[in-house]
């Protein structure tokens, strides 16, 4: 069998070093730094446990910095333990000590929680008063998005409570969804393989290959659904919870409010991307003509164009993603270069590491690490290219500080979607087979339908699955099973059957349980992405400095003001529109060089 998870590529032997942050997980500075924090918030709580309205902005500012100072350095030692968690899930030791880090920095924040209900206590006008100091600039935003938790903030021991039940409750359903899918094997032709191999499996060339991995994925989802159902359905109740607790409208309105994005502009963001459908349905017609086939089953969405397909190695894929950035900016490319130079890249597929991919900003007196399982397609290939542009995106916004570096999710995903743009530009310019062409193409359409109408297809399921859970009670798998199809089938239409085997696989996908609401920020992404590429090919060079300032700027003005910078609306009613315009050219332009 052909299988391209056992093909080396080089990135075998690639593992981050973590030394930059501490030795090991023994590491005497580990213990340390935690109890500085500790002793820092204790202190905190008995400095500044008064009315607030006494506060001078000087005092204020002080305040923040060394609340700051506390969350930075437990964020260090949280960044540490997870990534280290992240490559072996099925080593005890690291479960567990990433566990009793959750405990102690549970234990931490109870010290802190008193500073957010006093900030949010001040009437508007003192805030406001205190805010126009310019000794507070720095933190203005901060703290005015803050004071957007006003209505759903509850008493200092209620939030306590919350917090010590975030440890014992929602934290540890998620560590038990990693560890289920982690340990998971799929059996394929006789072969036991890990979640990441058998995925990987289905942009296999051979339809026979993809059939059985597909098969294969079903029948392991199927031995551990009654686990992952009880996860999903814990999950749900949790949040339910949560947000009538707090009093959140419906499901998505703390996600809403924490990427700071209306639930106006979401709205229309979903309605504007679902009115779309009918062009994926018409993208998979054209596949299925160039497969060869008379239906597309689920398992042949992401197979290559016959003759186009190709494998790279991770050297070829470091030439690659560093010269579309260098390309772009000498100055990004060096960023880029660091990583792979410095081994902040964790590439290896291995036992025990988590599926998938991500881009974990640290701290700003630290750097970002990538993790991504490669196994040498091209999709891979893209995926170290988003990965790469999270990393960036973090590198240039730690000089904004450990409160402003981090953004919106809203705005979070545009760096990543465009260092993928660039990639695939690059790829496209050095290719001069057509069919290779071709294959490019399609394979970038496939990404981004799978950005921008699968993620939004997903945050439909998410609507359906809290809404129902909150009328019907707790559901069953094959009601969760229902919904997905419900909400999944719409996409596609006739062009893509989706098999009876395709109904559970909602359960492997882990934002649904580690980030709910988080989907359609991918859309939001690659919608504002396809904005920013076109003023590139627009501007030329006069767009690259300030896209580097948008990032540069990480969270420390709204998405709307950092958009600007590059001058781009999103409060513009035609922004998603020409979006969607433009994947619709890529649909034609593949049908052109398919020749019909």
């Amino acid at each position: 069998m052909s299988n391209a998870a056992e093909q080396k590529t080089g990135a075998e032997v690639i593992r981050w070093n973590l030394a930059d942050l501490y030795e090991n997980l023994d590491d005497p500075k580990l213990r340390d730094d935690l109890t500085w924090a500790s002793q820092m918030a204790e202190q905190f709580g008995q400095d500044y446990r008064r009315d607030f309205a006494t506060l001078s902005s000087q005092e204020l500012l002080k305040a923040v910095e060394t609340l700051e100072a506390i969350h930075s350095r437990v964020g260090r030692a949280g960044a540490f333990l997870y990534l280290n968690y992240a490559t072996h899930t099925d080593d005890p030791r690291y479960g567990a000590a990433l566990q009793r880090f959750e405990e102690d920095a549970t234990a931490i924040q109870q010290h802190l929680i008193f500073f957010e209900l006093a900030w949010n206590a001040l009437d508007d006008d003192v805030a406001a008063r205190l805010l126009e100091d310019p000794a507070l600039s720095r933190y203005r935003h901060h703290l005015e998005s803050a004071r957007r938790y006003r209505p759903h903030l509850l008493s200092e021991p209620e939030e306590k409570i919350l917090a010590e039940k975030n440890v014992t409750g929602r934290a540890l359903w998620d560590r038990l969804f990693e560890e289920t899918l982690t340990d998971l094997r799929f059996e394929v032709k006789g072969q036991q393989m890990t979640e990441q191999e058998v995925l990987a499996l289905l942009s296999n060339p051979d339809r026979d290959t993809r059939r059985a991995a597909a098969d294969a994925l079903t029948t392991g989802l199927q031995s551990r659904l009654r686990t992952l159902t009880s996860v999903f359905n814990a999950m749900l109740a949790d949040k339910a919870l949560d947000d009538r607790l707090r009093h959140y409208p419906h499901w998505l309105a703390d996600r809403n409010l924490s990427n700071e994005a209306s639930d106006s502009m979401v709205e229309a963001l979903i309605q504007a991307v679902v009115a779309g459908y009918p062009l994926v349905a018409r993208y998979y017609r054209l596949k299925a003509r160039l497969l060869g086939v008379g239906q597309l089953e689920d398992y042949d969405r992401y197979a290559p164009i016959p003759g186009a397909d190709r494998r790279y190695s991770w050297e070829e894929c470091r030439e690659i993603v560093l010269g579309a950035f260098t390309d772009f900016s000498p100055e990004i490319g060096g960023i880029v270069r660091e990583f792979f130079d410095k081994n902040w890249i964790d590439a290896a597929l291995q036992p025990g590491k988590r599926g998938g991919a991500f881009a974990h900003p640290v701290t700003p007196d630290a750097h970002p690490y990538v993790f991504v399982n490669y196994t040498g397609s091209v999709r891979d290939v893209m995926t170290v290219a988003h990965e790469l542009g999270h990393g960036v995106h973090q590198y240039l916004a730690r000089s904004q500080g450990y409160f402003n570096a981090n953004t919106p999710l809203t705005t979070a995903e545009t760096a990543s979607v465009f260092g993928e743009m660039l990639t695939f530009e690059r790829l496209m310019r050095d290719e001069s087979d057509p069919r290779r062409r071709l294959g490019l193409l399609c394979g970038k359409i496939e990404d981004t339908f799978a950005t921008v109408f699968r993620q939004i297809a997903m945050n439909r399921f998410e609507d359906a699955m809290h809404t129902a859970r909150r009328s019907e009670g707790e559901l069953s798998s094959e009601r969760l099973s229902e919904l997905w199809m419900e909400t999944q089938a719409p996409q596609f239409e006739d062009a893509v059957h989706l098999r009876e085997g395709y109904r559970i696989w909602w359960s492997y996908i882990p934002h649904f349980i580690g980030s709910p609401g988080y989907v359609y920020a991918y859309a939001f992404g690659e919608l504002l992405t396809l904005a920013l590429i076109q003023r590139y090919h627009e501007q030329g060079q006069d767009f690259v400095p300030r896209y580097t300032e948008m990032l540069r700027l990480g969270g420390s003005r709204s998405p709307e003001a950092v958009a600007a910078v590059t001058g781009v609306d999103l409060k513009d009613p035609d922004f998603w529109s020409r979006g969607l315009a433009y994947m619709e050219g890529m649909v034609s332009e593949a049908e052109r060089l398919a020749g019909g």
